[in-house]
């Protein structure tokens, strides 16, 4: 890993963490374990961290789309994609929410600050691109727009499971992470026919 990515993959950490104001070239130093001054070599302004963030997200996810589709059975199905956003959704929410969490403070940041909207924007059309190329694998007429939606559903879902109480998820419907998985996917995939039997989310 080189120095930047050490940089990078801290900030990450910190965002996820403390959030946008926990952030400073300070904190990533500290983090980091390396001498004081060196973040701010690298990335100037704390616009140069945040959008080295989000290339750096961009990056790990093309990475974790292409692992994916290097593993992709020719075969695959509707019903097999479908069955990834539930694993995904676990994952972005109770296995490691890192990137998720920094995820969202990068959004925040995006709103105001012009070079993070741009990297944030390369980050949302290659994941879009590449779930629109892993779906059309499996024999679905799906767009790049269906999958930004898609992604924007799941980003949605995701927030209010790490954010509310169990009980308001479960008086509005959000407490079970499988059939939410299952949901995003079935409300935006074109043709998708029906979906995988609802499974309760205690049953793996």
């Amino acid at each position: 890993m080189s120095r930047r990515e050490l940089l990078c993959d801290t900030a990450i950490q910190i965002l996820a963490v403390e959030g946008g104001r926990g952030l400073t070239h300070r904190a990533i130093d500290r983090e980091a374990g390396v001498p004081i001054g060196t973040t701010k070599n690298y990335f100037p302004t704390r616009e140069a961290v945040l959008t080295a963030c989000a290339g750096r997200m961009t990056s790990l996810h093309r990475a974790a789309v292409q692992r994916l589709r290097e593993t992709t059975p020719p075969d695959i199905s509707a019903t097999d994609v479908a069955e990834l956003y539930p694993a995904l959704l676990r994952r972005a929410v109770a296995d490691d929410p890192t990137q998720m969490l920094a995820m969202v403070e990068l959004y925040l940041e995006a709103v105001r600050r012009p070079g993070v909207r741009e990297a944030l924007s390369g980050m949302v059309l290659a994941n879009a691109e590449a779930a629109a190329a892993l779906q059309q694998a499996a024999g679905l007429p799906s767009t790049v727009r269906d999958t930004g939606l898609l992604d924007a559903y799941f980003l949605g879902v995701a927030i209010s499971l790490l954010a509310l109480p169990a009980e308001t998820l479960r008086t509005v419907g959000l407490d079970d992470p499988y059939a939410l998985g299952i949901g995003v996917f079935s409300a935006t995939a074109p043709s998708a026919g029906p979906s995988p039997e609802r499974r309760s989310s205690g049953s793996g």
